[in-house]
């Protein structure tokens, strides 16, 4: 079964709203295992709203509008629902009832607007969640099916898990369920993923047991996701659990990650398992990684803090990865901890391509550093190098302990 989101508001294509709606819904979909092939945008127009939302029933067993269910002129999915179903609105007394009733509960009369909200699509059913003043709708077409949910994303949520996934579930008359995971990576172009995997990718395609896509994550790195259906969780889970260890033998240790798991927070565990500490010279990034490490360990217990600021003149004197190495032991020898780490740019005074960044590791029985090129302006290159520190002290602390 195919279910298409219509996301209605003029203000999500001006951009003074995102539009988390769909990508919350999409989610939601998938995990019951209904595919949803199109999200659409569509602004506060009746002609292209019906258009709209004509097109996604034409192409998809089921539409879910999000939006234009409030009070004022603009708010119209009722009407063009309405035309599309080929009746006309009529006033449901006890949606009146419960609207007043909301704002009586305040202490606030309800603005004769507001009864707009009770005008249902004859031969349309009502949500019987209803959190704010707009009911969500039903709205057969033929064997296809309108749902119609407000834009604020509590009620909507509401809606969607007390009603409609319930609802789709039944008409699809299966019982699938779609899952993923995302294997992170750090240190590989998205053209290089690709090759490394595409043998195992055409293996997928006949076999069709699980999807490969990839997603170029900025400073997080480069994402594959991977995707199974299956009859039912177990069987999901077990796919999603070999893939991942074929694609972890293909790509080896430029994998740090999945899900959720940030960098820094696959280095804080390897950290806490061993009962060390860290620390960190951050000339060149100004306290970013500070940032993004305090955020995990707010205590500081693990990570124990950052020298930022200007180099000593001492420093001037030693070379390029020399110099990061000093900082390294520096930052370690200050705040007293088992690993210190340095991220140092070039001085203008040295012959260096541009993007070049220091990297150094010191602790015990290891003081090493290099030289890499990265991409982008300034600010990019600072974010780039910090998850780049990490990660080369992942590495570090996973085969050189």
């Amino acid at each position: 079964m195919r279910c298409e989101v219509v996301a209605i508001g003029t203000e999500l294509l001006l951009g003074q709203i995102v539009d988390t709606n769909s990508s919350w819904i999409g989610e939601q979909l998938a995990l019951i295992g209904i595919d949803s092939l199109f999200q659409v945008k569509v602004g506060d127009n009746a002609k292209r709203m019906e258009d709209t939302i004509r097109h996604g029933l034409s192409r998809s067993d089921a539409v879910i509008c999000c939006g234009g269910l409030g009070p004022t002129q603009d708010d119209i999915t009722r009407e063009v629902i309405a035309k599309i179903m080929g009746v006309k609105v009529v006033r449901d007394e006890e949606i009146v009832s419960r609207i007043r009733y909301m704002f009586e509960a305040r202490g606030r009369e309800m603005p004769k607007n507001n009864l707009r909200q009770a005008d249902i699509p004859e031969g349309a059913s009502i949500i019987e969640e209803m959190p704010g003043t707009a009911p969500g709708l039903i709205c057969p077409v033929d064997k296809k099916v309108i749902y119609a949910v407000p834009g604020v994303p509590y009620e909507m949520q509401e809606m969607m898990r007390g009603t409609i996934l319930n609802d789709l579930q039944k008409r699809s008359g299966q019982s699938a369920v779609i899952r993923s995971r995302v294997i992170r990576t750090w240190g590989h172009s998205e053209s290089g993923l690709a090759e490394d995997l595409a043998n195992h990718m055409s293996e997928l395609d006949n076999t069709g047991t699980a999807t490969l896509a990839f997603q170029a994550s900025g400073v997080e790195g480069i994402k594959v996701r991977v995707t199974a259906k299956a009859n039912n969780e177990k069987e999901a889970e077990k796919v999603l659990i070999e893939e991942e260890k074929i694609i972890r033998d293909i790509l080896g240790d430029i994998i740090f990650g999945t899900d959720d798991e940030t960098m820094e927070r696959v280095v804080l565990d390897i950290l806490q398992k061993n009962k060390m500490t860290l620390s960190a010279a951050e000339y060149l990034t100004g306290g970013i990684l500070a940032t993004r490490m305090t955020a995990l360990d707010a205590k500081m217990v693990t990570f124990r803090g950052s020298l930022v600021g200007a180099h000593d003149k001492e420093y001037l004197k030693i070379p390029g990865e020399k110099r990061a190495a000093a900082a390294a032991q520096s930052a370690r020898a200050n705040f007293k901890t088992s690993v210190g780490i340095a991220a140092l740019a070039p001085e203008e005074n040295e012959d260096y391509p541009p993007g070049t960044v220091f990297l150094a590791i010191s602790m015990q029985g290891v003081r090493k550093s290099k030289a890499i090129t990265l991409p982008g302006a300034r600010s990019r290159l600072r974010s780039y190098s910090v998850i780049s520190l990490l990660d080369y002290l992942r590495k570090t602390l996973l085969y050189e302990m």
